[in-house]
């Protein structure tokens, strides 16, 4: 234990926060009135983790109460980066690793499977997110229009510029994969005229979307299906596609299998909106210092994280033409510390609507895990460990002109003036 005393000492004196750490004696290492940020410590298995800068650790240390946080979430965001001793998308991927990373993928992501992961997170409790989230409860990266504006209001201009690029018209055929509650669906319903179907794995989102379609009076023009992508069967293409947070969950096994069956659901000519989480780094599997095996345990198992240029290629494999691509990661990071802010301002009522679908001891593990889960993405986000990318694709028709200028290959247009506003 002295070792692991003086070797926290030193941690200590080079962090951006002032912080203490209650030993399992009783004793502190820092003077705890002083400190912005104060971790009590029950076992030296979790000062040794925090000594060796093993984050994720030290996160399922926290969530299984073996340690805890007195003092705010950037506070503790900040000293975790500062404690982790490289950069956590660094990590070298060899043939062997890529090769058991590619068969777990494809062993993860069975039609059952995928199923019971999709619930695992999305089910915890409807109104647990509806605490955090803004109304329509739009849980993908928002768009920052204008710096000063709100959660709620940076989401509605997210789902109006998917339905600009995507170039949605009134009597279209749309198919939103992964739907989520329904933010987007029903936007493009009812701001675009279009005729929607949404699909989804969880059953709570499948029941509270078509409830808000019934109230809405939607019922003749927007549908929401629960079933996988895999199931999805159309006698009549769609015209739009969108794909708002979902491949993350497909797996790099399946990913092939999941564009391929996006370009058999659509027409020639239709774009496919792919707006997605990618990885920061190109040859990391997942986030180091033990953070990619915290998500994977307690917050999305089965998700995988893949660098930009490997989802384009496989998109353009399954016969996909990239025709605008984006980066939102600055704005990915502002919706999560938004988020973290709102959870972080309502815990007891967090803690109140957790159990009441669970124990006491399993609602307060859950809330413990959220709130180092909307932090620590938010941090990965602002630091570019991750990224998200709104990437536009398009089924070439064989249009050889658009207007007056030949070799278009489809309609899509020759400047992006008509995205933004």
């Amino acid at each position: 234990m002295n070792m692991l005393q003086s070797q926290l000492e030193a941690k200590l004196s080079g962090l951006p926060v002032a912080v203490a750490i209650a030993l399992p004696s009783g004793e502190w290492i820092a003077n705890p009135h002083e400190a912005q940020l104060r971790l009590h410590c029950r076992s030296a298995k979790s000062l040794a983790a925090l000594a060796s800068g093993d984050i994720g650790i030290v996160g399922s240390y926290i969530v299984e109460g073996d340690v805890e946080i007195d003092g705010s979430m950037r506070d503790a965001m900040a000293a975790a980066v500062a404690l982790m001793p490289s950069d956590p998308v660094a990590a070298r991927s060899t043939w062997w690793s890529r090769l058991l990373a590619r068969s777990r993928s494809a062993a993860l992501h069975t039609l059952t499977k995928d199923s019971e992961q999709i619930q695992f997170h999305y089910d915890v409790s409807d109104e647990f997110y509806a605490l955090w989230l803004d109304p329509r409860r739009v849980y993908s990266c928002a768009y920052y229009a204008q710096p000063d504006f709100t959660v709620a209001q940076a989401q509605e201009a997210k789902l109006d510029l998917i339905c600009r690029k995507l170039r949605l018209q009134a009597g279209e055929r749309f198919l939103d994969v992964g739907a989520g509650w329904g933010g987007l669906l029903l936007w493009a319903a009812e701001h675009y005229g279009i005729q929607g179907t949404g699909i989804t794995l969880s059953r709570n989102q499948h029941a509270y979307v078509n409830q808000l379609i019934a109230q809405k009076g939607l019922q003749d023009r927007v549908q929401m299906l629960l079933m996988d992508y895999r199931q999805l069967k159309t006698t009549e293409p769609f015209d739009k596609v969108a794909s708002v947070g979902m491949f993350e969950h497909v797996g790099r096994a399946h990913m092939h299998e999941y564009f391929a069956t996006l370009k058999s659901l659509i027409k020639p000519g239709g774009l496919l909106m792919n707006h997605g989480i990618t990885a920061g780094g190109t040859d990391n599997e997942q986030l180091g210092a033990g953070m990619g095996e915290f998500i994977e345990k307690y917050i999305f198992p089965g998700g995988e994280l893949l660098h930009v240029s490997v989802v384009q290629q496989e998109m353009a494999n399954a016969g996909w033409e990239m025709v605008d691509a984006d980066n939102l990661r600055p704005h990915y990071a502002k919706t999560l510390w938004a988020w973290s802010d709102a959870l972080e301002a309502q815990l007891e009522s967090a803690l109140q609507v957790l159990s009441q679908k669970s124990s006491p001891e399993q609602a307060a593990k859950t809330l413990r895990a959220y709130r180092l889960y909307l932090a620590g993405c938010a941090t990965g986000f602002e630091r570019g460990w991750t990224a998200l990318h709104q990437m536009l694709a398009v089924v070439p028709d064989g249009s050889m002109t658009t207007g007056s200028i030949r070799g278009a290959q489809s309609h899509y247009p020759f400047t992006r003036d008509y995205m933004y506003c």
